[in-house]
C-alpha cells in the first residue's frame, strides 16, 4: 500500500475510532484527540486534572478500542521499583525466575505519579525512554507500541514529590483536563447512574498502530516548518536574542530541543489525521501549547502577576 492510501486509510480508521470512544467517554474531545495524536506519534503524556475527570476510564477505553494490553499503577509513597518493574524470585528448583511487573503492558497509566518518591519514579524513565527494563542485571525488552499515560493532580501537593524537568521532558503533551460543561455533565450522569453498559469494540491491533507510527515518521517536512518550529522553541529561552518579551519578563528556564523535535513529530500526525500528506505551520501551532506547556519554567513574578503558560505560549506565535 502506499503511503498516500495509507494516510486516507487512517484518516478512516481515525473518525471510527473516535466514534467510538465516545460511546463512553463524553466530550474531552481536544483532551482525546491529543493523547491519540500521543499515541501515533509514539510519545507519552502527562494528564493533569482534579480527581473524577474520568482519567482513569479514558485510557482504558482507548486501550480497548487500539486493542492494546493496559495495566494501570497506582504511585504511592511507598512503592518500590520492584512493584513496577518485577522482581527475580527462587523458583521450586532453585533457579532465579523473573516474575514480570504490571509495567509489562502497551499502554500504561501511571496514576498520581507525584506521589512516589523519585527512586521509583525513576524506575518508570528507562522504560518510557529505551522501550526496556533493566534488572538484576538482566534487561528485558517491552512490547511494542509502548505508551506511559501518568495523571497528575494539582490541587494536592501535600506530601508529592514533583516531577522533576528532565523527567518532565520525556512526556510529548501535558495536557490540562478541565471539568465538563453543564450538558456533558448531565449526559454522564445519565449514563453512569442506570443499569446501561455500553462496550467498545477494538478497532486496531498492536502491528496496525506500529505501522501507522511509522508512516508518520515518513511524512515529509518542508524546511521552513521546520524552522518555524525551532525558532519557536528557541524563542522560549530568555537568554536567546530572538526570545518574546513575555518569555524575558516572566520565565526562568526555556524548553530544549526534545521540544523542537516532539513539535514535528506531533504536527505530522496532526496532519495525517486530517488527510493532509504534509503538516504546514498551521499544524505546528495546533499542537504546541500541550509540547511547550511543561517544559517552561515561570519565574517568581509569573506567579505573583498570575501569568499562565498558555499566555506566553500564544505570545510566540
Amino acid at each position: 500500500m502506499s503511503d498516500v492510501a495509507a494516510i486516507n486509510q487512517l484518516v478512516i480508521k481515525y473518525k471510527a475510532l473516535k466514534q467510538e470512544i465516545s460511546k463512553i467517554i463524553v466530550g474531552q474531545d481536544d483532551v482525546v484527540n491529543q493523547v491519540l495524536i500521543s499515541i501515533f506519534s509514539g510519545g507519552h503524556s502527562l494528564l493533569i486534572g482534579v480527581p473524577g475527570l474520568a482519567k482513569t476510564l479514558l485510557v482504558n477505553t482507548i486501550a480497548q478500542t487500539l486493542g492494546l494490553d493496559f495495566k494501570r499503577i497506582q504511585f504511592t509513597p511507598d512503592l518500590m521499583p520492584s512493584d513496577i518493574l518485577g522482581s527475580e524470585i527462587l523458583d521450586e528448583s532453585r533457579n532465579f525466575k523473573f516474575i514480570k511487573g504490571p509495567i509489562f503492558a502497551n499502554i500504561i497509566l501511571a496514576d498520581e505519579i507525584n506521589r512516589t518518591p523519585p527512586k521509583t519514579q525513576a524506575a518508570l524513565l528507562e522504560a518510557m525512554q529505551e522501550r526496556s527494563v533493566t534488572v538484576a542485571g538482566h534487561n528485558y525488552k517491552l512490547d511494542l507500541p509502548y505508551f506511559v499515560l501518568a495523571t497528575q493532580n494539582p490541587i494536592e501537593q501535600e506530601g508529592t514529590y514533583p516531577l522533576p524537568e528532565a523527567q518532565l521532558d520525556r512526556f510529548m503533551f501535558a495536557i490540562n483536563l478541565d471539568y465538563p460543561t453543564f450538558e456533558e455533565e448531565v449526559q454522564v450522569v445519565k449514563a453512569t447512574t442506570s443499569d446501561a453498559k455500553p462496550t467498545v469494540k477494538a478497532l486496531f491491533n498492536a502491528q496496525e498502530i506500529i505501522d501507522f507510527q511509522q508512516l508518520i515518521r515518513r511524512i515529509p517536512v518542508t524546511d521552513n516548518v521546520i524552522e518555524y518550529a525551532v525558532k519557536m522553541v528557541a524563542k522560549t529561552r530568555p537568554n536567546n536574542d530572538t526570545a518574546a518579551d513575555l518569555v524575558k519578563q516572566y520565565i526562568d528556564w526555556g524548553a530544549g530541543p526534545r521540544a523542537s523535535q516532539n513539535l514535528i513529530l506531533a504536527a505530522k500526525t496532526h496532519a495525517a489525521i486530517n488527510g493532509k500528506f504534509s503538516p504546514d505551520i498551521e499544524n505546528v501551532q495546533a499542537v504546541a501549547t500541550s509540547i511547550l506547556r511543561h517544559r517552561i519554567i515561570k519565574n517568581y513574578k509569573a506567579e505573583a502577576e498570575s501569568v499562565s503558560e498558555e499566555q506566553i505560549i500564544e505570545s510566540l506565535f
